[in-house]
């Protein structure tokens, strides 16, 4: 898959997302019933983080067992993370930084990359590498909606999946800026519901999330 490819599927993924939840799994007794929640809800395109020893166990099982899902891996931190995610059956990958190491091995990895930004340096360091699609994290520290303008400047070709204070509240803020194709977050998966197993809480807040977006 060439890099045009690459930015293409992630651009097509994010903007038929809209919201690409950020999950991280408490334990595998969770898998399967917050990822159906979040589908019920309208979000099956999903960002399984490998913040907890569960990450990989879930994009395996999600990949197996739930194949109508897009299921992607998050805070890949490193080359052994990516390789492992790519064997798991990750169809995508997002970083929270960028290093020379990782831009360069998503190159050639057989799957999509986002890579993680926060300034204008980190884009130009991908840029040159032929990455059009970024994440910027963590969005609202480095600036929010005024940072996402003025990188419009420079780099007219280039959109985001911010990540990173994005809530109910500014959400459709962003996603009505030019340069976003989909915004990052996890406010519809709140901790007590996830904690009491409350899925159709999760269900109806991703729906409303969704909603308020027009």
């Amino acid at each position: 898959m060439t890099m045009d490819q690459k930015n293409a599927l992630i651009e097509t993924l994010c903007v038929r997302a809209r919201i690409l939840p950020v999950i991280t799994i408490g334990s595998e007794e969770q898998i399967l019933p917050l990822a159906d929640a979040l589908a019920a809800g309208g979000l099956d395109t999903l960002e399984i983080t490998l913040r907890s020893p569960h990450g990989i166990t879930a994009i395996r099982r999600l990949r197996e067992e739930r194949p109508d899902l897009c299921v992607g891996a998050g805070t890949v931190l490193d080359r052994r993370m990516m390789d492992e995610v790519e064997a798991a059956g990750a169809q995508f990958i997002v970083t929270p930084g960028s290093t020379r190491e990782m831009l360069e091995a998503g190159v050639s990895c057989s799957i999509p990359l986002l890579p993680g930004t926060g300034s204008a340096s980190d884009v130009m360091e991908g840029y040159a590498l032929g990455y059009r699609r970024f994440k910027l994290f963590p969005a609202e520290v480095c600036g929010g909606i005024a940072a996402l303008k003025a990188l419009s400047g420079p780099f007219a070709d280039v959109r985001f999946c911010p990540t990173g204070g994005i809530n109910a509240t500014n959400a459709a803020q962003y996603l009505a800026l030019p340069n976003v194709m989909c915004v990052g977050g996890t406010w519809m998966i709140d901790a007590q519901s996830l904690k009491n197993g409350d899925w159709a809480r999760i269900q109806r807040n991703t729906a409303e999330a969704l909603a308020a977006l027009g």
